[in-house]
């Protein structure tokens, strides 16, 4: 009696936080369609609205260049023809074909359906962290609660407010990693998803080769690559081939010039530890970029691996795969909300923890609860940041608690891969064992 009773009110409760996170998710989603409807349509006056910007700059416009008979990756031909305030930066060129249903039409029509895809791929995501937790919360209150988390905090609603792609991306990079061993033909699209921007591609392919999975590197690379022949092609035939290579090149030079993408910017919200390390000590080091990348890159992909050859990889796995697309956000050029590929596997973590406590320790936790620092840097936050430690702090909180929960994966593998070196026998031991 007691026992059922006490499930029946379980029950009810879960139905109620169901309810109420579903309810504010709701109410957070249809904010976050808003942008769509009421930005103003693109002109020459108005290319700093934010609202919508990156769907105006990094889809729309590239898209109808393309089709104008122009190349979107020439910066001086963007900026010449099209209201925008960034250039095209080098997406993958299959991207241009992803994206074309959505500049199609006009451009009130493209934004309003790029950005209702765009609120199912953030609902996707919050599923597939919900799925990772199923065993210890309903997969119903799950879903609603990732949905509030992702559509309330800035992770997930700037996808919206902006227009970003970067739904897409996530749920590529996050699925890699998920489906790598148990579906690898799937794994290859995934990183074939992911591969749209290369900072995701690259070194997710360089992490699945490290930890042995290297037919999915090269399948899903094959494929981006393979999907991008058409929109290549279509360009070489327009600029020629050494032409659409010194487009590249000018696109670079262009991007890398830019304040809000410049490694020693102190506005850029990069959280990747070389802008971060610029934004705390003022210091330029020259090729740090490049250091740092492979720096980050080797020892996530040797301890990653280190923790997968352990017999109870199941429980270690998760980790493995949060360490891993931490280090993605981190080691090369990305934005704070790069970090929403890794809500699945912070998820996972958290599963694991959760059933087992005493195997898993308290370490991978801390490391979810840092990352979740950006999922909660709200406007009102940000605004209570600058007035206390100035406009470089804020830029660089997400950055720094991104980096030291990378440090505490890194430290947290070193620990539990760590194997006791055999103590030498004694010389009487040696001569009683013969």
């Amino acid at each position: 009696g007691s026992a059922t009773l006490s499930r029946l009110a379980m029950s009810k409760g879960w139905w109620a936080a169901t309810v109420v996170f579903a309810a504010v998710a709701a109410a957070w989603a249809w904010a976050g369609i808003q942008p769509a409807f009421t930005a103003p349509l693109p002109n020459a006056s108005n290319i700093a609205e934010v609202r919508m910007m990156d769907f105006r700059d990094a889809i729309y416009y590239p898209v109808k260049e393309l089709l104008a008979g122009g190349n979107p990756y020439d910066p001086a031909a963007m900026l010449a023809h099209w209201p925008i305030r960034q250039t095209f930066n080098l997406y993958l060129p299959y991207h241009l074909m992803v994206t074309a249903p959505f500049a199609l039409d006009d451009y009130r029509s493209g934004a309003a359906a790029f950005t209702g895809v765009t609120l199912v791929l953030v609902l996707l995501i919050a599923l597939m962290a919900a799925w990772q937790l199923r065993a210890r919360v309903p997969l119903l209150a799950g879903f609603a609660g990732f949905s509030a988390l992702l559509l309330v905090g800035e992770v997930g609603k700037g996808q919206l407010f902006a227009g970003q792609i970067n739904p897409y991306v996530a749920i590529g990079a996050a699925g890699t990693f998920l489906l790598r061993r148990a579906h690898p033909g799937w794994a290859m699209f995934a990183l074939a998803m992911a591969w749209v921007k290369p900072q995701y591609g690259l070194p997710i392919a360089v992490l699945l080769m490290f930890r042995g999975s290297w037919r999915v590197a090269a399948g899903g690379t094959a494929i981006a690559a393979l999907a991008s022949l058409p929109v290549v092609g279509l360009l070489m035939s327009r600029d020629g081939f050494l032409g659409f290579f010194q487009t590249l090149a000018r696109n670079i030079s262009w991007s890398r010039s830019r304040d809000y993408l410049a490694v020693d910017s102190v506005t850029a919200h990069r959280p990747d530890v070389a802008g971060v390390f610029f934004r705390v000590t003022g210091l330029t080091v020259p090729m740090l970029e490049v250091v740092v990348l492979v720096v980050v890159l080797v020892a996530t992909g040797l301890l990653a691996r280190r923790l997968d050859a352990m017999s109870n990889r199941t429980e270690l796995t998760p980790v493995a795969d949060l360490m891993c697309l931490t280090a993605v956000v981190i080691a090369l050029i990305h934005q704070p909300g790069d970090i929403l590929c890794a809500l699945p596997a912070m998820a996972a973590v958290v599963a694991v923890f959760w059933r087992r406590f005493g195997d898993l320790g308290w370490m991978p936790v801390l490391a979810v609860a840092l990352l979740l620092v950006t999922h909660l840097h709200h406007q009102v936050v940000d605004h209570a940041i600058v007035a206390i430690a100035g406009a470089r702090a804020a830029v660089t909180v997400d950055g720094v608690a991104m980096i030291a929960a990378w440090l505490v994966l890194v430290v947290y593998a070193l620990l539990r891969t760590r194997v006791a070196a055999p103590r030498p026998q004694s010389h009487l031991a040696v001569v009683a064992s013969t």
